[in-house]
């Protein structure tokens, strides 16, 4: 008997193995060796005998870079493409849900953005909005507009666009997700609410978004991880410009590891950047208890 045990343990070590030496390898050694980097002022290219201990000064002139204080105040902001993405998509989804022709292709439709690299939906979103020449500006001037906003080229609308973009490409996922989840929900609880006499309205409120909280949830959690993680589309529509207007976390820790070639500031910024996720995930753990219903 304690033969199979000792067999089926092994078993089990050997087929999580792979996954806990992956965690290991690619995730926690590497923030255990940035947070002891973070305090440090090496540069990658002086190899390991340039690791010269320096305290806390990173964290000190973090908080003093203005260009690291925009980029932290604009992955907040961007935090609101996740709850007006679900939004959109929750309101499809249920529109889609209904009785109507063609489902599957709008379900196609709206989750091709997603599946596209984001690379070439970026090189297309730049020439849609196009300050010059761009068909949105050249739209908005046959309507009238004499004057319409830059887009990506202005500081007051760039982060707002790209925002704009991001809403758009996430929506098939947030989409799908919720059809899903609507799908589950047993229609005996409308047709009770019916006979109850309940309004369509009411029904939405009291059965569909209850039922959909954990979706919500799912949804809600990886959306702001996700936000705090964008880089790809700010790097080929904006470059984190004009003037910092659009800058992100990952983007300006980018731009001091692998151009500026300040590796141990930028270990300081992905431990900001961690304990920023840390902390809004928690909150949100521990929030969900008085809003989700399993």
């Amino acid at each position: 008997m304690k033969k199979n045990n000792v067999i089926e343990t092994i078993t089990g070590y050997m087929f999580i193995a792979p996954l806990a030496i992956g965690l290991l390898v690619l995730t926690l050694i590497p923030i255990i060796l940035s947070l002891i980097i973070s305090f440090t002022s090496w540069s990658l290219v002086q190899g390991v005998k340039g690791i010269k201990f320096i305290g806390m000064k990173n964290f000190v002139v973090l908080f003093h870079d203005p260009v690291f204080l925009k980029s932290l105040s604009n992955n907040f902001i961007f935090i609101l493409v996740v709850p007006t993405t679900m939004a959109i998509a929750l309101l499809l989804a249920i529109i889609i849900n209904k009785n109507v022709y063609w489902k599957d292709l709008f379900k196609v439709v709206y989750f091709m953005p997603y599946i596209s690299s984001i690379v070439a939906v970026a090189i297309v979103c730049q020439v849609l909005f196009h300050p010059e020449y761009g068909p949105i500006n050249e739209t908005l001037k046959t309507l009238g507009m004499a004057n319409p906003p830059k887009w990506l080229a202005d500081p007051q609308f760039s982060l707002l666009t790209v925002m704009g973009i991001t809403v758009w490409t996430g929506l098939g996922y947030n989409l799908i997700i919720y059809l899903a989840g609507l799908q589950n929900i047993p229609k005996d609880l409308y047709e009770a609410a019916d006979i109850d006499g309940a309004a369509a309205i009411t029904k939405f409120f009291k059965v569909t978004l209850p039922l959909l909280s954990p979706t919500t949830f799912f949804l809600l959690v990886t959306g702001i991880i996700g936000s705090f993680k964008v880089f790809d589309i700010i790097v080929v529509l904006t470059n984190g410009g004009p003037s910092d207007s659009s800058s992100m976390m990952v983007f300006y820790l980018y731009q001091q590891a692998f151009i500026n070639l300040k590796t141990g500031y930028a270990s300081a910024i992905s431990v900001i950047l961690l304990l920023c996720v840390l902390v809004i995930t928690l909150i949100q753990f521990f929030a969900q208890k008085k809003w989700v219903n399993y």
